[in-house]
């Protein structure tokens, strides 16, 4: 029976494997700091051998991790007993078709060793301060290699999600939330590179965008809704089709309104008129212009692939039926997908976020720490009141918080209207930002201008999925030669804290 560890320090069994790890690291990284930056994920490698009578040590990397190798010891025999146990007629129906029984049974053998892995990390998990989630096994040499994500269980448990363990009819499983459709597109670029004649060498050469990834993501989280109304997922693309409505706009104007994702007869949903000839939900600008009819009260209804009518949600949604769900039209480009009163995914010009708060208390006070070297808890808490307010701007705004306040207004005097130095309150600030412009002040809270046109030098790291008022933003920041904070509150409610360490950061 196998029960050799690895000895202190990793073992190297294919000649990428390091880089593997450390290019699958930078990978998720970049894709769930992309997400909420507190997930803070870690990359492990986890290798068991193949044969339970080989001698071959079980190995982990990086091996300063403080998770436990034993428990793995029996993972391969678990997840061959778990493939002989089940049942598997519904799979072989659906993908033994043109495939021989090897590569099915070799499939199912992955399957039962990934469960039998995943089950020994939820025990390890129970009650600790993360979570881990594995890939599925790859033979590489004489061992089945995985590739591990630890996650902060904090901010993972933060996010709503829908019911678990849904499967598209080819097995594969559907997206409870974005953070797992995340995960599942990472793993699927893990597995892909593992698989290759050169074990790893795919995320070495052929590293996937960030972008693309959340896009994916966020496709698998769509297809959710899609398959729980019995709509094919890969014909009705609801992440897609979704996007390209939002981008539309109708007679110059955005498209503001809901669109509810129900079966046609649905007891929470009643239709104020029907269309004779349902519009296909693939035909985006004859649905934008439909969206124009939305209102508070009235919505698009759709079952996943026509809209069939217009009409609103009445009495009490049981959420644990999960096949009613909704699909709020921000603005132009930006839109939300909700069930049951909660944003699952938020997506802007195409890319999907979390539905994270506006602001965030503790980060906020941690950028001022960094910035100004602010430790004034009542200072912070003043600001934080005026930041507050801003936010509540429907029309957007910009505060610009710098050590150099009376300067910077001085000189940009031409661009500006200045106004006798004022502690600045909620109330005023309600008054200052009715009007378009930045306003600046200083770290102790005092205002010397309002109404300010930022300038500042290019530099190339603006974004174009982002308007005016948060380039220029970024621009300043980039270019002040003071310490400065800026809060950019944009017209759909987003709101940014950007400082030189944010940018930084958020770049790497």
């Amino acid at each position: 029976m196998l029960s050799v560890l690895a000895p202190t320090g990793s073992s190297t069994i294919w000649p990428h494997q390091v880089r593997y790890r450390q290019e699958a690291q930078a990978t998720a990284q970049a894709l769930f700091d992309a997400l909420d930056d507190d997930l803070q994920p870690q990359v492990l490698v986890l290798a068991l051998p193949y044969n339970a009578t080989s001698d071959l040590p079980l190995v982990l990397e990086p091996a300063q991790t403080d998770l436990p190798l034993a428990p793995f010891t029996d993972a391969v025999a678990r997840g061959r007993t778990k493939h002989l146990l089940n049942d598997h007629a519904y799979e072989v129906a659906l993908l033994g078709e043109g495939m021989s029984q090897e590569m099915l049974s070799l499939r199912f053998e992955a399957r039962g060793v990934r469960a039998a892995v995943q089950e020994t990390l939820a025990e390890l998990d129970a009650d600790g301060l993360h979570q881990h989630f594995s890939s599925w096994p790859v033979r590489v040499g004489g061992y089945l290699v995985l590739t591990i994500v630890r996650l902060e269980r904090k901010p993972l448990k933060a996010y709503p999600s829908l019911r678990p363990n849904r499967y598209y009819t080819n097995g594969r499983p559907l997206a409870s939330s974005l953070v797992e459709g995340a995960l599942f597109r990472f793993n699927e670029e893990c597995v892909k590179s593992l698989s290759e004649p050169e074990p790893g060498a795919g995320l070495l050469f052929r590293p996937r965008e960030t972008d693309e990834l959340l896009r994916a993501a966020g496709k698998s989280l769509l297809d959710t809704p899609a398959q729980a109304l019995g709509a094919d997922p890969t014909v009705a693309v609801l992440f897609y089709t979704i996007n390209t409505i939002s981008s539309l706009r109708y007679e110059g104007g955005a498209g503001v309104g809901r669109l509810l994702l129900a079966r046609r007869g649905h007891p929470n949903l009643e239709e104020v008129f029907a269309l004779t000839c349902p519009t296909e939900l693939s035909d985006y600008r004859a649905v934008r212009k439909l969206l124009e009819m939305a209102s508070a009260d009235v919505h698009l209804l759709a079952d996943g692939e026509k809209v069939y009518a217009l009409g609103r949600q009445v009495g009490h949604y049981d959420a644990s039926r999960e096949d009613l769900f909704v699909i709020h039209f921000v603005t132009h480009y930006t839109w939300e997908f909700e069930h049951a009163g909660q944003v699952l995914l938020r997506a802007r010009y195409g890319l999907p976020m979390l539905p994270r708060p506006r602001l965030n208390r503790a980060r906020f006070k941690r950028d001022l720490k960094r910035t100004f070297d602010m430790i004034n808890p009542e200072k912070g808490r003043r600001l934080w009141d005026v930041v507050i307010e801003a936010s509540k701007q429907p029309k957007g705004t910009l505060l610009v918080i710098t050590t150099e306040a009376l300067a910077e207004a001085d000189r940009l005097k031409l661009q500006c209207t200045l106004i006798e130095p004022v502690p600045i309150t909620p109330l005023i600030t309600q008054l200052i930002t009715a009007i378009d412009g930045a306003i600046l002040l200083d770290p102790e809270g005092y205002c010397y201008s309002i109404g300010v046109i930022l300038d500042g030098k290019a530099s190339g790291h603006g974004t174009s999925t982002r308007g005016a008022r948060y380039n220029s933003a970024v621009r300043y920041v980039e270019s002040s030669p003071y310490p400065c904070l800026v809060v950019v509150v944009s017209e759909d409610g987003m709101v940014d804290v950007l400082t030189k360490e944010n940018l930084i950061e958020s770049r790497q």
